[in-house]
């Protein structure tokens, strides 16, 4: 994905292993999961998650309801999960400040 500004989509017909550094203001969308009833996931490597504000889809259910605060200089490894088509994802923090 490289570096991301605005609105950046996640396109799961691209692959389920992205890479993102975020350099300004980023609202991620995801889309063409696989259809209800099929498991569908993918791992974000994301680089200076927090040197900007990040918007995650509204479908995303975090642990405890809030999504992870992010590393501001360095490397956050996140997992999202659907088995309903996209309606619902699971966001999970794999690891914070990679090293």
């Amino acid at each position: 994905m490289g570096n991301t500004s605005g609105g950046n989509d996640i396109d799961l017909t691209l692959g389920n292993s992205v890479t993102a550094t975020i350099d300004s203001t980023t609202t991620f969308t995801f889309s063409n999961p696989t259809a209800a009833g099929e498991g569908c996931g993918f791992t974000l490597v994301l680089t200076n998650g927090a040197a900007a504000a990040v918007t995650w889809p509204g479908v995303v259910d975090w642990p405890g309801g809030t999504p992870p605060v992010l590393t501001t200089s360095g490397v956050d490894v996140l997992t999202f999960w659907t088995i309903d088509g996209g309606a619902r994802w699971h966001g999970f923090v794999a690891s914070l400040d990679s090293k």
